[in-house]
């Protein structure tokens, strides 16, 4: 994705985020919180759980948790900060402020430099983050982009949405339904084992494969339905809070730094796109 053009609209862009409308749907994109989703409301109906840690953030350069935060690159051993001990968990980019390259009332684009200081990563390169609604406001789609400057480096993204289990007035909690080819059996670490077993009921904080991409729906009943795809093959269900339900989109599974590497080169940078559709059920 190119983000030559750099020019910000600053009336869109306010302390508490970059405003994006069409239709009955508005999003706030908060890049002085790690480019996360601050809010997403459909017909007035806010539908991610509030909160500095929540909202939807990018999952960058790497998803969920690395064994112990090490990861090698050929014969180079790494040690990322351990913040999910004894792991490391979900990658920098939600820890930093991104900037804003371009927005308009539709779209807006993002980026960070992998070796920032705040939260460096041992490899430099860019992160871009696109976020798009439809004209119609019937859909949101979600671009990551991770791009090298100089030495190839294995790499995931994603995203870590936080959808309120209730959206309130007295309705029914979410369904989340999906069909995977499998699920990666969890550790008592939580990391998967490498054994691929038959797909069990929920409650879950696990990993499932998809390889014929993702396709989750949410529906709270009478009110909404909500579907997440996307073309990568992984998913993370995660609904053991009481107050939200995540549905995680990514490259690679958990611990894929190690178990699965994508390497990310300079011809050949890894990006990753999730479109999240909705219609209204009352």
């Amino acid at each position: 994705m190119s983000t030559d053009n750099t020019t910000q609209s600053a009336s869109r862009t306010r302390p508490e985020g970059v405003r994006l409308a069409a239709g009955n749907a508005e999003v706030t994109v908060r890049p002085d919180l790690g480019c996360r989703l601050g809010s997403l409301r459909v017909d007035g109906l806010e539908l991610l759980r509030q909160g500095d840690k929540y909202g939807s953030f990018p999952m960058v350069p790497w998803c969920g948790r690395i064994d112990h935060g090490r990861f090698r690159n050929g014969g180079e051993l790494h040690q990322m900060p351990v913040n999910a001990a004894p792991h490391a968990i979900h990658g920098t980019g939600r820890n930093l402020r991104w900037r804003t390259a371009r927005s308009s009332a539709t779209e807006a684009v993002f980026t960070y430099d992998l070796a920032d200081p705040v939260a460096p990563w041992p490899y430099p390169g860019t992160v871009t983050q696109q976020v798009a609604l439809a004209e119609d406001g019937g859909s949101l789609t979600l671009t990551l982009c991770i791009e090298t400057i100089g030495d190839s480096f294995p790499a995931q993204a994603g995203w870590h949405p936080w959808f309120l289990r209730n959206l309130g007035d007295g309705g029914a909690d979410v369904i989340v339904d999906f069909a995977a080819e499998w699920q990666e059996e969890r550790g008592a670490d939580h990391l998967p084992t490498g054994r691929r077993i038959p797909p069990k009921p929920g409650p879950w904080d696990d990993c499932f494969g998809m390889p014929r991409g993702v396709d989750v729906t949410l529906t709270w009943p009478g009110r909404l339905q909500l579907t997440v795809a996307s073309r990568g093959e992984w998913v993370v269900i995660y609904d053991e809070q009481e107050a939200a339900v995540c549905v995680e989109p990514q490259s690679g599974p958990p611990n894929g730094l190690n178990t699965l590497p994508r390497l990310v080169t300079p011809i050949d940078p890894l990006e990753i796109s999730t479109t999240w559709s909705w219609r209204t059920l009352s």
